[in-house]
């Protein structure tokens, strides 16, 4: 087996599993709160938002910190890095005494990221031309799909083995993914004493930075709208439904159906856009994501608005392959590792937006309009990308 075809195996493995750690406490998190000592209901809704939010806002700012260190250092350490440092930190949050304690833990746990990038950045630099659309498409289902499918993931654990288990399991889990790196992973690194370029000195070196720009925030635009209705699936579906049976367990699968469909559609989205070129999926895939979005606030039971989650994930899977393979194309191989920790920082951003734009849409306008105001925004950046990508590189 070639080189990068097994470190694809391991790295999706081990990006899977940390988006499973980053996002598999939001449905215990109220849980552990209340089961740390607060009782006010208005404070373990508080606690709750800063706990699940201070993970993606932390991580945001030290995504591109961990690519820099990829690029002069090598992008394997910077996976044992994070996956050894991820597994230390979840599993001691089921020690936890307090909120607070709690709170930091996450906290620190943004700031040890950085397995995303790394994985990315190697595969982007390991695979040739002919692949790297397919290979980037199938690791880009490990941290959509452990993303979305986490929350699921953590309920289940917290209703069938208790709630401390959620941290224990997981960090069990992450720590099998830092052995499994040291195992398998191989990464030939030459590094290379050169000036330690800042920002702007990296942003002059970019050739196309007005493209690099429309895919940050498409990535931005795709997580917030995959995230948008996290904090009122509950509500919807309890709305949609004709008891209160199993609530809890059609909101979570209902919110991991689009992560199951990415990771069936993305490797092959990734082999279409291999073949007709990634701008092409990408301008697709925003306009039916856009357009699907719309019937999801006119469903009348559940099921209906599973299903067009699961077509959501359908279209969404092609998204951001393309765009890591834009990103490669037009990035020297030595600022890979920056510009993809720029462009995680730009995914994680939308996870935190779209939870915050959701729950704010939901409590002044309605439910109904999170889906309308999700889909203009993809629309929107359908028409960006549509002049600023697709008519440029036709």
């Amino acid at each position: 087996m070639k080189v990068w075809k097994r470190n694809l195996i391991v790295c999706w493995f081990g990006m899977f599993v940390t988006s499973v750690g980053m996002s598999q406490i939001a449905p215990v998190l109220p849980l552990y709160i209340k089961h740390l000592g607060v009782h006010s209901t208005a404070l373990i809704e508080q606690f709750s938002g800063i706990a699940f939010g201070v993970t993606f806002i932390i991580s945001a700012v030290f995504s591109p910190i961990w690519g820099r260190a990829a690029d002069k250092f090598g992008r394997k350490p910077m996976l044992l890095r994070a996956s050894l440092g991820m597994a230390l930190v979840v599993f001691s949050m089921g020690f936890a005494r307090n909120v607070y304690q709690l709170i930091g833990l996450r906290l620190l746990q943004g700031v040890i990221t950085g397995y995303s990038t790394a994985c990315t950045t190697l595969i982007a630099t390991q695979t040739d031309k002919e692949h790297a659309g397919w290979a980037l498409g199938t690791l880009s289902t490990a941290s959509i799909a452990g993303s979305l499918l986490g929350p699921m993931v953590g309920g289940y654990i917290g209703e069938n083995f208790g709630l401390q288990n959620v941290f224990f399991i997981t960090g069990a889990l992450l720590f099998i993914a830092f052995i499994t790196t040291v195992l398998f992973v191989k990464e030939t690194f030459n590094r290379q004493e050169k000036k330690v370029l800042g920002t702007k000195e990296i942003w002059n070196l970019i050739p196309n930075r007005s493209l690099i720009i429309t895919m940050f925030v498409t990535s931005f635009v795709l997580t917030l709208a995959l995230f948008s209705i996290e904090p009122i699936i509950t509500i919807y579906v309890t709305q949609l439904s004709s008891s209160t049976n199993h609530v809890a367990l059609l909101a979570g699968m209902t919110f991991s159906a689009s992560g199951m469909a990415s990771i069936i559609a993305a490797p092959r989205l990734g082999k279409i856009s291999d073949k007709i070129g990634p701008q092409k999926v990408m301008l697709v895939a925003l306009l039916v994501s856009g357009v699907i979005f719309i019937p999801q606030a006119f469903v009348r039971n559940p099921w209906q608005l599973m299903a067009l989650r699961f077509l959501l994930g359908l279209a969404t899977a092609g998204l951001l392959p393309s765009v890591n393979a834009l990103i490669k194309r037009i990035t020297p191989d030595s600022l890979t590792g920056r510009v993809f920790g720029f462009n995680m920082s730009a995914s994680y951003l939308g996870v935190f937006g779209g939870s915050i734009l959701g729950g704010q849409i939901s409590a002044y306008l309605g439910i109904r309009y999170v889906f309308f105001i999700t889909s203009t925004l993809l629309l929107i950046n359908a028409l960006w990308v549509y002049s600023s990508v697709y008519k440029k590189l036709a």
